[in-house]
């Protein structure tokens, strides 16, 4: 009973955990993206007039609401220190820490679930998540270094290299976790880099340019030109992120031999997809970068296409079908109703994952589709195989599905 509770209560701080991580992640990304949007559309004032000699480097009229907008952006900072300042900063702080909880609920908690794969790596549980945490330090310890060294001057380049290094860790990752943990670190990775970018240089930056305001010094502009630098940065780490955060309902991307590739593949085309409306912005329609973008993601979902399992002789008849669901439903109990059930067994399970259960010949039939293409065509059922399906036992099910279910 008491592991039941723990269970079920486990859940819910998942869900509320969760829910807090989605509205503050909206409210981050949705900032970061008005912000370049702004940085992008602002167009400087007519020179000699009142805005350019308050030291206005751009305007925009905007309509939204029922009302007029007339943001500004100075080029420095304004003659005066205006008496209240809006901070940007708790959206992504709050986004980072309800993401590194969800971390420990969702991983750390049940790491023999959803971080070992005893087929990849044979490790402890501490193991696992002492990979998982070093990944988030070294991530961000290289990327910070790689933007302070004379790299960090040619944006083009560092981009290319930051690609590579951000695929190199894919790749490790994906020879030591499960897919789907290799998965989420990369996005926490890319994640701990977004919101140390605010903690470490925008927001100290702008504290600089504020305290020498009050000092009555002139603010030094390589704050502002650092802080917008990581802050596009951020921008196109955007979509790669979001990916990620949803990748674990996608099992033939992370379950794949090559699940590194494919999300490399799939973070280029976000890249380029973002890169045409950051050029939209600044009046230049681009067509070919989302061209590439959709041709990059039909290319992946054409590359990682199952392959039907090979047609198997299966005895017919009504006996003979229901000596096979017989032995078809042997394995589904065994293998996967310890957590596909009203009541799972499994320990860290208080209710069925997504609401799928397969503790009944009716939900087993009803599920065939699923069960098939999870546990026979993508393997990733059971989850990190805890309860040991067998390769004989997974084309029987497949062999019984092909027959037609019956």
């Amino acid at each position: 009973m008491e592991a039941f509770l723990l269970a079920y209560g486990t859940e819910w701080l998942n869900l509320i955990v969760r829910w807090l991580h989605l509205i503050t992640g909206i409210a981050w990304i949705g900032a970061s993206f008005y912000f370049v949007w702004l940085d992008n559309t602002i167009r400087p004032p007519k020179p000699g007039s009142d805005l350019a000699n308050k030291g206005v480097s751009g305007e925009l009229w905007a309509v939204h609401g029922g009302g007029f907008y007339n943001p500004q952006k100075y080029l420095v900072a304004p003659k005066e220190l205006p008496e209240e300042l809006h901070w940007f900063k708790w959206e992504a702080y709050s986004t980072w820490l309800s993401g590194f909880a969800m971390l420990f609920i969702v991983y750390y908690f049940n790491a023999s679930a959803m971080m070992i794969d005893k087929s990849v790596a044979d490790l402890s549980n501490w193991q696992a998540i002492g990979i998982g945490l070093g990944t988030l330090l070294v991530g961000w310890t290289v990327y910070d270094l790689l933007c302070r060294s004379p790299l960090g001057k040619r944006d083009g380049l560092l981009g290319i290299v930051m690609f590579v290094f951000i695929v190199a860790v894919a790749f490790v990752l994906s020879k030591l976790l499960s897919g789907r943990a290799a998965y989420i670190h990369v996005g926490a990775m890319m994640g701990t880099m977004m919101v140390g970018n605010v903690l470490m240089l925008i927001i100290p930056g702008q504290r600089k340019l504020v305290e020498a305001m009050k000092q009555g010094k002139s603010p030094d502009p390589i704050h502002g030109q650092k802080g917008k630098q990581r802050s596009v940065h951020n921008n196109y780490f955007t979509l790669p992120v979001l990916f990620i955060m949803i990748s674990n309902h996608y099992a033939m991307t992370y379950n794949h031999a090559y699940n590194w590739l494919v999300l490399a593949v799939i973070m280029a085309a976000g890249v380029s997809i973002r890169h045409f409306f950051n050029l939209r912005h600044k009046g230049i329609t681009n067509w070919a970068y989302p061209a590439v973008g959709v041709v990059l993601l039909l290319a992946v979902a054409i590359a990682i296409t199952p392959k039907p399992p090979a047609a198997q002789a299966v005895a017919t008849g009504p006996d003979a079908a229901a000596s096979q669901f017989a032995k078809v439903q042997s394995i589904i109990s065994q293998r996967c109703a310890t957590c596909h059930a009203a009541a799972p067994t499994q320990p860290g399970f208080a209710t069925a994952p997504a609401g799928i259960r397969l503790d009944t010949a009716e939900l087993i039939h009803q599920n065939a589709v699923k069960v098939n293409m999870q546990a026979v065509q993508l393997k990733a059922m059971p989850i990190g195989n805890l309860t040991q399906m067998t390769e004989d036992e997974r084309a029987v099910i497949g062999a019984w599905f092909q027959a037609g279910a019956k």
